[in-house]
C-alpha cells in the first residue's frame, strides 16, 4: 500500500504546473506560426501574472469563510479545466483574429489565461490536500512537481521543435526571376497538436492519482511532522510562479509558527531587508524580465538554440530544486554572491536580446552554445537562490514566510509590466530573418 501512494502522490504532483511549463518549451515552435512572433513570450509572462487571481480567491475563501472551502471539488474542478484547456488548445492554438486591424492570437492567449489559472491555483490546493497524509509521501509529491517540468523538457527535446535551415526561394517578375534565401523549418518529430494532447493526458493521469487518493482507506493520521523540503519545492514549481511562495506560508502555518530558530540563528533587520531584496529581484528576473526577451537572445543563433535553452533551462529548475533540497547553504554572502553570478549570466542574455538580430558571435556554434549555458546557468542559480530563501525564511516564522510570497508576487508583476511596453509598445528589441539578416563580419 505504501509504494502505491507513493506513485499516486507522484502521479498528483505531475498535475501542478506541467501544462504552464508545457507551453514554455514549446514556444521555439509556436513562435514561427503566431502573429505575434518574437513578441509572444512577453504576452505570456503579463498573461500568468493575471492568473493569480486564482489563488487569490482561494485564500480569501479561507480567510473570510474558514472551512467553507470544499478543497476536494476546487481540485477535480481546476484539473478538469486544465484538462479541457489543453485539448481546446491543441485545436484552436493557431486560430486568430483581427483586432484593432492587425491579426492576434486571441484563442491561444484565452486558453492560455485558464491553463495558468489551474496552475497558479494548484499551489494553494494541492499540498493542503497532501498534508493529510504522513509527510514521507509529500516529499513524493515533490518529485511529481519536479517532474511537471522535467517531463515536457524531455519531450521536447525528443520533438526537436523548430529546427531551421536556409533554401533558395525565386520570384517572377515579368521577365526577371529574384532569388532570395528563405527560411525553412524542418518538420518536428510530432506536432504541436500532439504535444499538447500529451498535455492533456498528463493532466488526466494527476486527475486519475487524485481520485484514487481520495478512495483509499483513511488509515493516516494527519502529519504534523516539520517538513524541511516543502517551502522549497512550493517555491521552485512550473514558471516559479510566486503564487507558490505565498501558500507555503500559509499551508505550513502550524508547524512553523511553533518553530523558533535559537538566537544565534536569527537574522537582523537589515539582513531581513537583504533576503527581501534578493526575492523580488530573482523573481522580477526569472519569471518577469528575462522570459519576455528570450526570443530575441535565442533565435538570431537559430531555432536549435532557442529549443535547447528554453528546453533546458525547464529540466534545470527542478535539478538545482533537487540539489538545493540535498546540498544546504544558508549563508546570505554565499546567496548573494550566487545570485550576483546568475545576474551575471542574465545580464549576458539582456544584452544578447538588446544586440537582436545580431548579437555577439553569430553564425558560430561557440556562439550558441554559449548563449545555451548561459541560459541554464541563469536558470539554475537563481532557481537555487529562490529555494534557499524560501527555506531561511520558513524556519524564521510564518509571517516571514507570508512576506516572502508577497514579495515574489511583486517581484514577478513588476519584471513583466515593465517588460511588456518595452518589448510590444516601444520596440526596443528587434527580431529578424534567421537567414536573412546581414549582420556586420
Amino acid at each position: 500500500m505504501a509504494l502505491l501512494v507513493h506513485v499516486l502522490a507522484c502521479a498528483f504532483g505531475l498535475g501542478s504546473w506541467v501544462a504552464i511549463n508545457g507551453l514554455w518549451v514549446e514556444l521555439p515552435l509556436i513562435v514561427n506560426t503566431l502573429p505575434e512572433g518574437w513578441e509572444l513570450p512577453s504576452y505570456l509572462t503579463v498573461i500568468i501574472q493575471l492568473a493569480n487571481v486564482g489563488p487569490l480567491l482561494v485564500t480569501l475563501m479561507h480567510k473570510l469563510c474558514p472551512g467553507r472551502l470544499n478543497e476536494r471539488f476546487v481540485i477535480y474542478f481546476i484539473l478538469s479545466i486544465g484538462i479541457v484547456s489543453c485539448v481546446l488548445l491543441a485545436f484552436f492554438w493557431e486560430k486568430t483574429t483581427v483586432v484593432a486591424g492587425a491579426p492576434h492570437s486571441t484563442a491561444f492567449f484565452i486558453i492560455t489565461f485558464f491553463l495558468s489559472l489551474v496552475d497558479c491555483t494548484s499551489s494553494v490546493t494541492f499540498l493542503p490536500f497532501m498534508m493529510q497524509l504522513p509527510a514521507k509521501y509529500i516529499t513524493t509529491f515533490f518529485i511529481g512537481e519536479g517532474l511537471s517540468g522535467f517531463i515536457p523538457g524531455v519531450i521536447a527535446l525528443a520533438q526537436g521543435v523548430g529546427i531551421a535551415k536556409c533554401v533558395n526561394s525565386s520570384k517572377t517578375h515579368g521577365n526577371d526571376t529574384e532569388w532570395s534565401m528563405q527560411t525553412q523549418y524542418m518538420s518536428p518529430n510530432f506536432s504541436t497538436q500532439v504535444f499538447f494532447f500529451f498535455l492533456a493526458a498528463m493532466m488526466c493521469v494527476s486527475m486519475a492519482a487524485f481520485s484514487a487518493l481520495n478512495r483509499l482507506p483513511r488509515t493516516y493520521e494527519l502529519s504534523t511532522e516539520n517538513l524541511v523540503q516543502d517551502t522549497a519545492a512550493s517555491v521552485s514549481s512550473g514558471l516559479d510562479n510566486p503564487g507558490a511562495d505565498t501558500d507555503g506560508g500559509a499551508k505550513k502555518s502550524s508547524a512553523a509558527e511553533s518553530r523558533r530558530l535559537p538566537a544565534a540563528q536569527q537574522h537582523s533587520m537589515y539582513q531581513l531587508i537583504f533576503i527581501y531584496c534578493l526575492v523580488v529581484w530573482v523573481n522580477s528576473s526569472t519569471n518577469g524580465v528575462l522570459p519576455s526577451v528570450q526570443t530575441y537572445s535565442c533565435i538570431p543563433y537559430g531555432n536549435l538554440a532557442y529549443h535547447l535553452s528554453a528546453a533546458l533551462s525547464s529540466v534545470a529548475n527542478p535539478v538545482a530544486c533537487t540539489i538545493a533540497m540535498f546540498f544546504q547553504n544558508r549563508s546570505l554572502v554565499f546567496l548573494g554572491l550566487l545570485t550576483l553570478l546568475g545576474t551575471g549570466f542574465g545580464g549576458y542574455n539582456m544584452a544578447m536580446a538588446a544586440m537582436s538580430p545580431c548579437p555577439l558571435l553569430i553564425g558560430s556554434a561557440v556562439g550558441e552554445a554559449v548563449i545555451v549555458l548561459s541560459w541554464l546557468f541563469f536558470t539554475g542559480t537563481l532557481s537555487y537562490v529562490k529555494v534557499m530563501v524560501g527555506v531561511i525564511l520558513r524556519d524564521h516564522s510564518h509571517s516571514a514566510l507570508v512576506w516572502c510570497g508577497a514579495a515574489a508576487q511583486i517581484g514577478s508583476l513588476v519584471g513583466s509590466l515593465t517588460m511588456f511596453p518595452l518589448v510590444n509598445i516601444y520596440h526596443l528589441f528587434t527580431s529578424g530573418d534567421f537567414c536573412n539578416t546581414q549582420c556586420p563580419s
